[in-house]
């Protein structure tokens, strides 16, 4: 494929592009491509996959246009009723131009990279071929594909995931499908459902301005198609090998708040990784130009090492997963396709306690604990195409997926208190263990399932009426998330702690003295249960041909989300949200070589089933400080308890659904504004400029200060009012007047209120993004190709949206950003997903006929940097300062001195160029032999830090370790591939 020789013709061009052509436009599915374009009137159209056999004959219309929409991705054959014949590569969701105005000659076009700007679309959509993106230096999933297009960004560092984030938006507002079906982790929208990479055939990307056939998502969707048999037998392989010889090694963290010199606390340095993977597959027809097979096997030998201070661990993967895939052409007017995955992951990890008197010493020695942990799931997913006529279509897809999550079973010593030795001059890095609870299970779980449940039935219809493609359809889905009960350990969690000089004596905001004996006793409970979500929507979308040059979208998007808590009752429910959606695609010349384009439109987002589970969850929590005289070594239990010092905590929370939301709640949503201009200034160069606006109207998080309610109660004359009748966290919209269901006289009777967000004193949830975006894409011409693009952006406002990075937080519409007005202080400012600068090429040189040369390079400023500290509670009440005290140092009060958002400056910029060395011997026709180099120059600046100023409540010492680094660049690694297919 990068063999191919360019002929430098502005008619082959054309032929390509759709240049010179004036023809109706039309969007196409999220599984499927299609073709449109001119021919003679009432002529007839035919298409054919040589590969496959599908075949189907269109009338073209008296006005000479004719659209074929819902072809299925693949190279094609479209011959008119005078056998002129044109070859083309079919897209998911994208429109192929075709000419046939007896004038142009017949010429093939696949292989070749000669640049055309789509007329045929309003969206910001990139596909990738998979064939394109294996010989590119990136790691084999999806999310580094994602991050080829601009105006992407890496992020989840602070959280160890890998996930992009689109346009300012957070890690957890993006959208995963797999043939068209939702495969996004509905409990967190952290994760989604992976694949076999091998298995891939297209992925597309939709970095912003989709259609509503799309939504649930603020940032971005990546769609991928997997691959079909054809008629051809084919079989093959690859092995994938990184290994740790060829590892660089990683930089250590360090703690400096115990010690004057420095503490070492991650030991990554001596850390080893050393990945195994290697796929069989193999495809045909079952019957020949009617039913294909598509099996693709994957065998993983994954063994990492991980070297930490007071123990060790090791992982060991070895399980396969598969992907079956029949596509069964019942007729040219009915076409069915069946994929099942299995994604299961299981693995073996073993944990080492050191000795006690051994410290850091890279080597898995001492008490051996060992676990299976089980993963992962499988997907079935059903697509059916009907073409009732040549203008009417209809699509039925049905989806389902498992998913478990990994779980610690009661292992020995479940029964133990969890306890740990920080006395003396020990800070929490140099802790050590007591007692007799199991090093592998902290917290213990009930016997009930932890996984999560989706099924999902979807219609769509297309219709084509002249100059106006019509598109509708409804989706229903049910989401739901199976939930363990978990307390500590024994049931009780026992932390010794002394007064010491690194802490000058105070603990628990109290002075005891240097040398004191304490310890912290904690207790905490949830319950078991499943809590589940709803999600119905239904669209319409017209796409106009209003001139021969002018494409106008109209579209409007209805949903509904229903989250249900444990017991199986509503506690939110949306009504009918509207997204209406609008877009113009003007072609300026009407040749295709300048376009000029926009959208604005509305998108919604869930609210995860994680909410269900914080807010609608029995939980039970205390938290004491007792002087102590010391503890039993055997057990951990204290000896000689003595008297409680300082403040207590009791947060025990018994859900009610009718009063744990605002009752005129709005689900997250944002509005977006896209102008982009394209232009070819070549046959092999294409240049494009985006300015990209995105803005929050209503965010949604939880509330969980109680004074403003007192008060208002107060106010208002209920005198018998409790603050303890509430639930312990409410969803609201920040900024907004609180609705909600109030035991106002105390008698345990609710009653709907309504309470001025003047008692609260929140400010509106803002986030904005503003970004230009340029990029120039050079067709394979002269033996290389290449993408080079620019983005300069901001996103400011004072929460970053579903996740909270700064905390690594992961409770998407449940962070602590919301839940009191103190937090808020301060906030307003540069988020943490803002990356003002980032360059990026990707591409490939052809060195000789077997060999190539290939790069991918990015480089990017750092993100803002914050001062945290503990919120002031001298002047709550009682009842929240127990509350929240037991937070930790992440407001924006830094010392007791409030601060901004960003005030502490940026994070260094990073550089990382990725390399590729592929050779493709023309003499073994179907081998690659292939070696990735990440990170080539081991660039290792710091990506994450700690940002926590403030050492301990009541302590006035600050903390050495702001703006200590906590997480570094990958070091160099070298993957090596050998793929053979025949």
């Amino acid at each position: 494929m990068m063999k191919t020789t360019f002929k430098r013709s502005l008619l082959a061009a054309a032929v390509v592009s759709g240049l010179c052509m004036t023809v109706p436009s039309y969007a196409a599915s999220n599984t499927a491509g299609s073709v449109y374009g001119e021919a003679k009137a009432n002529s007839q159209i035919t298409y054919v996959n040589e590969k496959t056999g599908l075949k189907r004959t269109v009338t073209v219309p008296s006005d000479g246009r004719f659209n074929i929409n819902n072809i299925p991705p693949g190279v094609y054959k479209v011959t008119d009723s005078e056998g002129n014949t044109r070859q083309v590569l079919v897209k998911v969701g994208i429109g192929t131009a075709v000419s046939f105005d007896g004038e142009i000659e017949s010429l093939s076009v696949i292989g070749s990279r000669i640049m055309s700007i789509d007329t045929s679309s309003v969206e910001s959509t990139s596909v990738f071929m998979q064939d394109d993106i294996e010989l590119l230096p990136i790691p084999r999933d999806v999310v580094n594909v994602a991050l080829l297009t601009a105006g992407t960004s890496q992020g989840g560092s602070n959280f160890g995931r890998n996930l992009p984030t689109f346009g300012g938006a957070s890690i957890g507002e993006n959208g995963f499908y797999v043939d068209g079906f939702d495969v996004t982790n509905l409990r967190n929208l952290l994760n989604f459902a992976k694949i076999p990479n091998d298995a891939i055939s297209q992925t597309e990307v939709k970095s912003g301005g989709y259609g509503v056939e799309y939504g649930r998502s603020l940032g971005g969707i990546t769609n991928i198609i997997t691959k079909s048999g054809t008629n051809d037998w084919e079989f093959g392989g690859s092995a994938i090998w990184s290994p740790d010889s060829l590892r660089a090694s990683g930089k250590n963290t360090y703690d400096l708040n115990y010690s004057s010199s420095e503490a070492l606390v991650g030991y990554s340095r001596e850390d080893e990784d050393d990945r195994l993977a290697y796929t069989l597959f193999a495809s045909g027809p079952i019957i020949e130009d009617k039913l294909f097979f598509f099996l693709n096997a994957e065998g993983r030998q994954d063994d990492y090492n991980n070297y930490g201070t007071i123990s060790s661990t090791s992982s060991e993967r070895d399980n396969p997963n598969y992907i079956a895939k029949l596509d069964w052409y019942i007729s040219e007017d009915h076409l069915f396709k069946l994929t099942y995955i299995d994604n299961k992951v299981e693995r073996t990890f073993t944990k080492y306690d050191y000795p006690e008197d051994q410290f850091a010493v890279a080597s898995h020695v001492g008490d051996k604990n060992e676990i299976d942990y089980k993963s992962g799931g499988d997907i079935v997913i059903a697509n059916y195409t009907g073409y009732i006529t040549d203008n009417f279509n209809v699509r039925v897809l049905y989806g389902q997926l498992k998913h478990e999550y990994e779980t610690n079973p009661n292992l020995p010593g479940a029964d133990c208190p969890y306890a740990w030795d920080t006395t003396g001059e020990r800070g929490w890095a140099q802790r050590e263990k007591i007692g007799c609870w199991n090093s592998l299970a902290a917290t213990v779980g009930d016997e009930f399932p932890n996984k999560d449940e989706r099924t999902s039935y979807k219609v769509d219809f297309d219709w084509t009426l002249g100059d106006h493609h019509i598109r509708f359809g409804y989706n229903a889905e049910n989401y739901d998330s199976f939930d363990p009960g978990i307390q500590y350990s024994g049931n009780i969690y026992y932390r010794y702690i002394d007064g010491a000089n690194y802490n000058e004596g105070y603990v628990n905001g109290v002075d005891v003295g240097v040398g004191t004996n304490t310890v912290r006793v904690r207790k905490y409970n949830t319950e078991s249960a499943k809590f589940s979500l709803e999600n119905t929507a239904w669209y319409i979308e017209d796409n106009w041909q209003v001139t021969d040059n002018f494409l106008a979208y109209i579209g409007v998007r209805g949903e509904t989300f229903d989250n249900k808590d444990g017991s199986g009752k509503t506690f939110v429910e949306s009504g009918n949200l509207i997204a209406p959606r609008f877009g113009f695609s003007w072609d300026i010349n009407g040749d295709s070589t300048k376009k000029l384009y926009g959208t604005l439109g509305r998108y919604y987002i869930p609210i995860p089933t994680n909410t269900n589970i914080r807010v609608s969850r029995n939980e039970f929590y205390t938290q004491d400080f007792h002087y102590v005289d010391g503890y039993n070594s055997a057990d951990g239990t204290p000896i000689g308890l003595g008297d409680k010092f300082g403040n207590s905590i009791v947060d025990n929370q018994v859900p009610d659904p009718r009063k744990i939301a605002d009752h005129n709640l709005k689900p997250m949503h944002q509005d977006e504004l896209i102008i982009g201009y394209q232009q070819q200034v070549s046959e092999d160069w294409l240049l494009s400029a985006k300015i990209m606006g995105r803005t929050i109207k209503d965010g949604m998080d939880d509330f969980c200060a109680h004074d403003g309610f007192t008060n208002w109660a107060a106010d208002n004359g209920y005198e018998d009012f409790n603050p303890n009748t509430l639930q312990g966290c409410i969803i609201i919209n920040p900024g907004r007047d609180i609705t909600v269901n109030l035991d106002v006289h105390n008698n345990g009777e609710l009653e709907a209120h309504t309470v001025s967000n003047s008692y609260f004193e929140l400010p509106k949830y803002k986030r904005h993004y503003v970004g230009l975006l340029l990029e120039a894409e050079k067709s394979l011409s002269d033996n290389w190709y290449g993408n080079f693009s620019y983005t300069l952006s901001r996103t400011f406002g004072n929460a970053e949206g579903y996740v909270n990075s700064t905390l690594a937080q992961e409770d998407p519409g449940a962070t602590q950003d919301f839940d009191h007005k103190l937090f808020m202080d301060g906030s307003y400012g540069n988020l943490p997903t803002d990356h003002r600068h980032v360059f990026k090429f990707y591409g490939a040189y052809e060195v000789t006929e077997d060999f190539t040369v290939a790069t991918n390079m990015v480089v990017s400023d750092g993100i803002p940097l914050n001062c945290n500290g503990y919120i002031p509670t001298d002047e709550m009440s009682d009842h929240d300062r127990q509350s929240f005290e037991r937070y930790s140092a992440s407001s924006f009060y830094c010392g007791g001195e409030l601060t901004q958002r960003g005030d502490a400056g940026r994070a260094p910029w990073t550089f990382k160029m990725d390399m590729s060395l592929i050779y493709q011997p023309s003499y073994v026709e179907g081998l690659t032999v292939q070696a990735n180099i990440f990170n080539l120059f081991n660039s290792q600046k710091a990506t994450t830090f700690d940002q926590t100023f403030d050492f301990e409540r009541g302590n006035p010492n600050p903390s050495e370790n702001y703006l200590n680094a906590t997480g570094y660049q990958a070091p160099r690694s070298v993957q090596l591939i050998a793929r053979y297919k025949f």
